[in-house]
């Protein structure tokens, strides 16, 4: 049996799913504005519910949700939810995305059932990929939650001074924000991603609200050489993992 992943304060089990914690998920989780008053969580595809623990490290929110719609990556979500410090303030609705806001819109929210942060680490393989494994596969291909169809979606379930915020492939980057646009989020904080200091940009780490704002803009570079990292990735991630 796989051994549990272990941070400095809780553990994740993932044996039954199909994508195992990885480097965008640890990063999103870490990097995404927490405020004094932020409430309410909706952290969306949860998987192994990595991101939406850090987020309950890291606040006072009150009520993290997050939706799981895979059988198996559900079950072991909410595992790790009951198994951390952090039980009560945890929640994993099973059910696709599309499923999960034509509910919760069914009747106009009021303002206070709107989320004040929503994350989330979408599969965003556009093309066609094949590992042999079909669980794995589907969690990795965009067509299981199309990045028109998350943007459409939080803006509905998002509340006026919220924040939203993912991690996505670079080179989808100015399409993404195209995409928020048409739905009145504008992006106001941009971290692009590097292995390391003479590898391409890798990855973009957007924050969106409905109010325009002037870019911050950054970048981060993991690894200085192989297995040793920046001090600023190091600053990011050293409340998580055990030898950082």
């Amino acid at each position: 049996m796989m051994k549990p992943f272990k941070f400095k304060q809780f553990s994740i089990n993932q044996d039954k799913c199909a994508m195992k914690i990885g480097t965008d998920g640890v990063l999103l989780g870490a990097w995404a504005s927490v405020h004094e008053n932020t409430y309410s969580i909706l952290d969306i595809g949860a998987g192994t519910g990595v991101i939406a623990l850090m987020l309950a490290q890291r606040s006072n929110a009150e009520n993290i949700e997050a939706i799981e719609l895979d059988d198996d990556a559900f079950e072991q979500c909410i595992e790790n939810f009951e198994a951390s410090d952090w039980a009560d303030r945890l929640f994993c609705f099973h059910a696709g995305f599309d499923e999960f806001v034509d509910e919760y819109t069914s009747e106009e929210p009021d303002e206070m059932e709107l989320y004040d942060l929503i994350v989330s680490n979408p599969p965003f393989y556009t093309e066609e990929v094949s590992s042999g494994d079909l669980a794995r596969d589907n969690a990795r291909q965009n067509t299981s939650l199309p990045f028109d169809e998350l943007v459409s979606g939080v803006a509905k379930l998002l509340a006026k001074q919220g924040s939203f915020a993912t991690i996505i492939p670079f080179k989808e980057e100015k399409q993404f924000i195209q995409l928020a646009h048409k739905n009145q989020l504008y992006p106001n904080r941009i971290t692009r991603v590097r292995g390391s200091a003479n590898t391409e940009i890798k990855r973009s780490l957007l924050e969106f609200t409905f109010v325009k704002k002037e870019i911050t803009s950054t970048e981060l570079v993991i690894e200085k050489e192989r297995n040793m990292y920046t001090q600023d990735y190091i600053n990011l991630t050293k409340d998580f993992y055990l030898k950082m």
